[in-house]
């Protein structure tokens, strides 16, 4: 588990995997595929199931603690079950997508601040969903009033609320700031759900803390270079 420290923050990242569109019904096909005029719109179709958590599930929930760097990464590696290893402060604890689950809320409620990039958007819907399938109760609110810091989405904070329309990715973020972007390691979030096929689940738990430090950075920076004293 993550260790809060005084300030209580942290950094949230998730990384998920679609269904085999072939195990969905006929009537789910039917509706994925309402509007896909093309061979391309099919392909986009069937790999994008990973974006929703109707047609998708969590393979790992990653938590960083910024004022310690240390975290965890709980992941799904369904040939070890409950497997634990340490690397430079992050534990890396294997389970099922449940249990990972599990393990997350039990983990965050002891938090006053979450700080994600999309989260709002994406992983905080994602993990409350998914939870709510396997009829897991949340157990802390991950999605406040939109102006309620208490979950600080960076993609909010860098468009100003929407006042810039265009929010790019984190990876784009990072170039801009001269922040280690996760993606030069040669793994996307495109690429999970092949990772996941062949068996390399820790090597996605990893992905994974790429993007929790480069968020922490992130939030960092805007911290110190674009807040204004009333954002505090």
């Amino acid at each position: 588990m993550v260790k809060p420290s005084m300030s209580k923050k942290l950094v949230i990242d998730i990384e998920t995997i679609g269904k085999d569109f072939e195990s969905l019904d006929e009537i789910s096909k039917e509706y994925l595929l309402k509007f896909a005029e093309s061979e391309d719109d099919i392909r986009a179709a069937k790999e994008g199931l990973g974006f929703s958590p109707l047609t998708g599930e969590i393979v790992a929930i990653g938590m960083l603690n910024p004022d310690t760097n240390n975290g965890a990464v709980y992941y799904q590696s369904p040939e070890v079950a409950q497997e634990t290893l340490k690397e430079d402060g992050i534990e890396y604890i294997a389970d099922t997508e449940e249990g990972i689950l599990r393990r997350f809320w039990d983990a965050v409620k002891h938090y006053d601040k979450i700080i994600t990039f999309n989260g709002r958007g994406f992983d905080a819907p994602f993990i409350i969903l998914r939870s709510a399938v396997h009829k897991i109760r949340p157990t802390k609110e991950l999605m406040p009033n939109r102006y309620n810091l208490s979950h600080t989405d960076l993609i909010d904070l860098l468009t100003f609320y929407g006042a810039v329309r265009r929010k790019f990715s984190l990876h784009m973020w990072c170039k801009a700031f001269d922040i280690k972007s996760p993606k030069e390691e040669g793994v996307s979030g495109y690429e999970v759900n092949n990772l996941f096929k062949s068996g390399q689940y820790l090597r996605i738990a990893k992905y994974c803390v790429g993007d929790l430090y480069a968020t922490k950075e992130l939030f960092e920076y805007w911290n110190e270079y674009i807040k204004l004293p009333l954002n505090s």
